[in-house]
């Protein structure tokens, strides 16, 4: 868990997520960018680079100039319930799909940052960050048995090291491989 920016980003529950979502974001916006980070398990500054025309009714395109590595563009199906965030969302017909204040750029890191602090200040979660949602993406990608070269291409890993260093293992799982063992 992450303490005064140490450490890495905490991975939420499923009560946590839907705290958040329920009674945490205060409006359509602040649910869209964070779902956004939560079913694509993309960077906070990969969601907020993000344009309209990046988003179709299908598909959510992250594009080389603004991911991490500037290695290559990444393109995903939206998750139904994503689908219904951002159909709920109205962006005002902004360059960005998180334009700034005044209409002016893309929202800030910053910003982001202090919606999410907000957030979870309103439902009583500690640790989290931005970076949670890629975490928690990752780990429950991981946990639903998802190859790990699928869930590196959906994350844009270059290695499957630097993926793997993402992922969560809780001791629960640790117990039931080893009690999996019959020979």
């Amino acid at each position: 868990m992450k303490v005064q920016g140490h450490g890495q980003a905490k991975i939420l529950s499923a009560a946590e997520i839907a705290a958040l979502f329920e009674r945490g974001f205060e409006g359509d916006r602040d649910r869209a960018l964070f779902g956004v980070m939560l079913y694509c398990g993309c960077r906070v500054s990969e969601a907020l680079a993000l344009t309209p025309a990046d988003v179709s009714a299908t598909h959510l395109t992250l594009r080389k100039a603004t991911t991490k590595g500037k290695c290559k563009t990444r393109q995903m199906d939206i998750h139904p319930r994503l689908q219904a965030l951002l159909a709920r969302y109205d962006n005002g017909g902004k360059r960005f799909l998180f334009p700034g204040r005044h209409g002016r750029g893309a929202m800030t890191r910053a910003a982001a940052d202090v919606i999410l602090k907000d957030a979870c200040e309103r439902v009583g979660i500690a640790g989290a960050s931005t970076h949670s949602f890629r975490r928690t993406c990752l780990t429950n990608l991981s946990n639903a048995g998802v190859p790990l070269r699928v869930i590196q291409e959906i994350s844009g890993h270059a290695s499957l090291a630097s993926l793997q260093r993402y992922l969560e293992v809780q001791p629960e799982q640790v117990k039931g491989a080893i009690a999996s063992l019959s020979f």
